[in-house]
């Protein structure tokens, strides 16, 4: 909410002004009633980091996580639009699950969650560039601008851009992902 405030005094532009402004009100009409910002919150992308010293017993820990998911999705009136099947058959699940899951082992005692719900439209523009090594911070930057260019108004406000350097493709995008939630 600071960034976007502090973006609204930055901005000259009236329609800039009031786009800020409305999403400003968004944000606080949704904290107020305890909703989401936008009820087309996507997939729900969950990242885990498990103390190596926990001892996970019964149960399984990824149905557990994906009923939670399920459940929140329910009872938080969320549009379930996760396909079983995307490619063919396209059917919905009317349940978001199963939730995407990454975990870390991490040192300690405790598990960390941290649920990320990805708008299909903003995932829609996600974009993977593979830069030379001579392309520089130089290239780096103008990848992101015209990326962002491209994809002009089409993700759901605000946008968010994550960045992820090096790697292996799949590595930099979970870290763009990872890194802005």
């Amino acid at each position: 909410m600071v960034r976007l405030e502090e973006a609204l005094q930055n901005e000259t532009s009236f329609t800039g002004k009031y786009v800020l402004n409305t999403i400003i009100e968004n944000k606080q009409i949704a904290l107020r009633e305890e909703v989401p910002i936008c009820q087309d919150i996507g997939l729900a992308v969950v990242f885990i980091e498990v103390g190596q010293e926990v001892r996970l017993i019964d149960d399984d820990f990824k149905e557990a996580i994906n009923q939670g998911v399920k459940e929140a999705y329910q009872e938080g009136h969320l549009r379930k639009s996760v396909v079983d099947d995307p490619i063919f058959e396209r059917k919905n699940t009317k349940t978001n699950i199963p939730a995407i899951i990454y975990t870390d082992i991490v040192p300690g005692d405790k598990i960390e969650f941290i649920v990320m719900p990805k708008g299909f439209g903003s995932e829609n523009m996600s974009t993977l560039g593979m830069l030379k090594p001579a392309d520089g911070v130089e290239g780096i930057v103008n990848f992101i601008v015209e990326t962002v260019r491209k994809a002009d108004p089409n993700p759901s406000p605000p946008t968010i851009i994550g960045v992820g350097i090096g790697g292996t493709a799949d590595m930099v995008m979970v870290t763009a992902k990872k890194r802005y939630c």
